[in-house]
């Protein structure tokens, strides 16, 4: 190691130590030396990779375990091995007494603290405390050494403290994870990941940064380099993306393999591996070897849920050359990561192609659309909105959202890039933001604000942040469009000074990197734990699991969601496992339910044939005639996903491929038939919807809250202007937020409207009839 590399690496460490203390626990840090500090980094421990952070973690102690994670065994009440002998050398036990004596335990000070240095805290102490109790209680027959403890404490003939042995016994069985906690710990520990990859570290690779913005070329020279290379690697965060390189290579005249959770297509003849393959990034194997990878969208290694698969790659990858494409804002951390390897990075820095501006003046109204423009949303409903607004006004526009199929998404760009085609406006969500190549003039953002999952798998909603706004900006003007120069803009005035804002900030730069629990460390829980399920086998795991500070265990949520979803079914781990490792849209009660029947129909050793799948499905499908059958169609198409993803890890099992695909095809042209004639569908699903933006009187339009407030009834024209203000505060609020859409919105004005008529014939009614009654009294009196 030169001087150089050595101070270089004294100071970044030197540097952590001061700034990072806050992501160290207390009293985990000791003091080192710098001399000892240098001497360690030149001399790792055998086995043990350089790792810069490591130094104070390694010698941290284990976290406290989450003791409410530990869920009680329930224990076979059989009749002990020794019969009655206990009752039979002494007496029976009076129960009154004995709940007495127990009960005396219980509050033994002394007892509580022997068991927490056991690992029986308060809350664990009680729960063994009532299971013993109730198992002395409510036995017929106690083992013999037992009985005879009990019974000599009973007659004054020992102490309640001998208790402790039996009732330690009794814990550990029902909590059996105290036993084994120190092998527990040792297998959550996820310090060190660099070690987990033997034959990487085998291995002195060159690592290549590409760093830039969108459109900039930077994934463009990562890959001339491995299609220049005897063989290599494409790993991509998107089907489409791997789909993509597998074209370009082959039409290079590179044979390349295509290989993502649901497909395996190999261009050799007889099934043989090419030399080049591209991949989605959790299917990249780290045990062949290659001369050239390629790790796409490296930024996304901070990715609450799956950015555990760019650690995979980053670190397990086997191959001479690692060129990793992605954001400046990852240079800093991938070179400190590269550090615990001791391999160095080589940065290459781009700058974009074209440039884009954000415009001075916000879209406001559809009647200013122009060829070209794209209008981002980040819901669905915004989307069916908006594209019948469009149509309504006589313009033809395409639609993409991250749930239609990779064919139907393709087939709207081609729609959208075609110039000879009369569709020349855009409406979709963040899905554009990587994976297609769109001709885009203007991106117009319809809102900046979009649902998001944070690190604790909590659905909130937040403003998008810069990289993701830079993301999707930087499809505006593409080098390879007919669009040169791009610009930015946002559907609403008071959204583009945010733009602006969000736009002009630097992108905050990564810190950490994810991780996630292999199936082998689960397997070795359960060897320990085998009565816990898998949902708490992975969350015992996570509360145990010590990482160190450049790392974070990715969110489980969704994997708890499905372990839990089929606990019931008897599955062996391993396939339970990979069972909870699909990629299903949770949200979508067809997907879960038809994933509970494959695993249900799996249990049985029963093999899920085409026809059952066919019969499942309701094969064949006719075309959607409403929003509702369109979307059925989506989740559909993700349940024969699901099967095909299957068929690659059970093959056996899920035998007909072939099948599925076929059908899948036809079902990917029947829903892009559905989105084509999206409007009728979005018509035919609610026709009484009214267009939030329109025109009032030659005036700017206006969205349905404000609009809503000049239809009220003469009567209440002294109230507009509060009207005004509360929905301006509120119901505008609201929708922006995505915590209202603007079709329940407009459901609420109807519903409000039709109210206050109803209010005021009431009243009108009633003041007829009191004028009648006024009348017929003078009538009375005249007479």
């Amino acid at each position: 190691m030169s001087v150089n590399r050595t101070l270089r690496l004294f100071s970044r460490l030197h540097r952590h130590l001061n700034t990072r203390t806050a992501r160290v626990p207390a009293g985990c840090s000791r003091a080192v030396s710098g001399s000892r500090l240098l001497l360690q980094l030149q001399h790792p421990p055998p086995g043990s990779g350089v790792c810069c952070r490591g130094v104070s973690s390694s010698s941290s102690p284990p976290r406290a375990p989450d003791t409410s994670l530990f869920v009680p065994v329930s224990l076979k009440t059989d009749v002990p091995a020794d019969g009655t002998v206990g009752a039979e050398l002494t007496q029976p036990l009076d129960k009154n007494e004995l709940l007495k004596v127990l009960n005396k335990f219980y509050k033994r000070k002394e007892m509580q603290k022997l068991a927490a240095d056991q690992g029986l805290d308060a809350r664990l102490f009680h729960q063994a405390f009532v299971s013993f109790r109730k198992y002395v209680l409510e036995m017929s027959s106690l083992p013999a050494d037992l009985h005879i403890i009990l019974s000599d404490i009973c007659s004054n003939a020992g102490h309640v403290d001998d208790i402790y042995p039996y009732f330690m016994r009794h814990a550990k069985q029902i909590f059996p994870m105290l036993d084994c906690m120190d092998d527990l710990i040792k297998i959550s520990d996820l310090r060190i990941p660099v070690n987990w990859y033997p034959e990487a570290r085998a291995i002195q690779r060159k690592v290549v940064f590409h760093a830039g913005p969108t459109n900039s070329g930077k994934t463009y020279h990562a890959i001339q380099r491995y299609l220049a290379a005897k063989s290599g690697v494409y790993c991509g965060p998107l089907k489409l993306l791997a789909h993509e390189i597998f074209e370009k290579s082959n039409t290079a005249g590179v044979p390349c393999d295509l290989v993502t959770g649901e497909e395996r297509t190999f261009v050799e003849p007889e099934g043989r591996a090419a030399g080049h393959v591209a991949c989605t990034i959790e299917m990249c194997s780290v045990n062949t070897p290659y001369e050239v990878a390629v790790i796409d969208e490296i930024q996304m290694i901070r990715d609450p849920s799956r950015g555990w698969a760019w650690t995979r790659a980053l670190l397990g990858l086997c191959a001479e050359e690692i060129h990793v494409c992605g954001e400046a804002a990852a240079v800093d951390f991938i070179r400190e990561l590269m550090y615990t390897t001791g391999e160095e990075v080589e940065v290459h820095t781009y700058q974009r192609l074209t440039p884009f501006s954000v415009l001075d003046r916000a879209v406001e109204s559809l009647d200013n659309l122009r060829p070209g423009d794209c209008i981002v949303c980040f819901s669905k409903n915004d989307i069916y909105s908006l594209s019948r607004q469009i149509e309504g006004k006589g313009q033809e526009c395409a639609v993409i959202y991250g749930s239609l199929p990779p064919g139907t998404k393709l087939s709207q760009a081609k729609k959208f890039n075609d110039p000879d085609d009369s569709c020349k406006i855009l409406v979709a969500t963040d899905a554009i933001g990587m994976g297609l190549n769109l001709s885009i003039k203007r991106i117009i953002f319809n809102s900046l604000v979009k649902p998001n999952v944070n690190e604790k798998g909590e659905k909130q909603m937040e403003t998008i942040s810069t990289s993701q706004a830079l993301q999707i900006a930087g499809r505006a003007g593409r080098f390879s469009s007919v669009f040169k120069e791009g610009e930015v803009t946002t559907m609403h005035r008071d959204d583009l000074p945010v733009l602006k804002e969000i736009l002009s900030r630097s992108v905050d730069p990564i810190q950490t990197a994810g991780l996630h629990p292999t199936a082998e460390q689960i397997e070795m829980f359960s060897y320990h734990l085998p009565d816990a399920s898998l949902s708490n086998l992975i969350d015992i795991f996570v509360s145990l699991s010590q990482v160190d500070g450049l790392y974070f265990v990715c969110n489980i949520d969704d994997f708890k969601f499905l372990a839990d979803m089929i606990q019931h079914i008897p599955l062996n781990l391993r396939s339970r496992y990979v069972f909870c490792t699909a990629p299903i849209n949770k949200k979508q009660p067809f997907v879960c339910t038809s994933f509970l029947k494959f695993a249900r129909q799996f249990s049985r050793d029963e093999p899920l044939t085409f026809d059952w799948v066919c019969r499942h499905v309701g094969w064949p499908l006719a075309a959607p005639k409403n929003i509702k059958d369109l979307v059925h169609l989506e989740a559909v198409h993700d349940v024969l996903d699901l099967y095909l993803w299957l068929s690659y890890r059970f093959m056996d099992m899920f035998p007909d491929t072939a099948g599925i695909r076929g059908i899948q095809r036809e079902l990917d042209d029947i829903i892009q038939q559905g989105v084509r004639n999206i409007t009728r569908l979005i018509r035919a699903t609610d026709p009484n919807v009214a267009d939030p933006l329109q025109q009032q009187s030659g005036a700017p339009e206006r969205t349905g809250a404000g609009a809503a407030s000049s239809r009220l009834p003469s009567r209440n024209r002294g109230q507009r202007n509060s009207a005004e203000m509360m929905e301006k505060s509120l119901a505008s609020r609201l929708v922006r937020d995505g915590l209202l859409t603007p079709d329940l919105l407009r459901q609420l004005q109807r519903e409000w409207s039709k109210t206050q008529r109803q209010e005021g014939g009431s009243q009108s009614a009633l003041g007829a009839e009191l004028h009648s009654k006024s009348v017929k009294g003078k009538r009375t009196k005249k007479k």
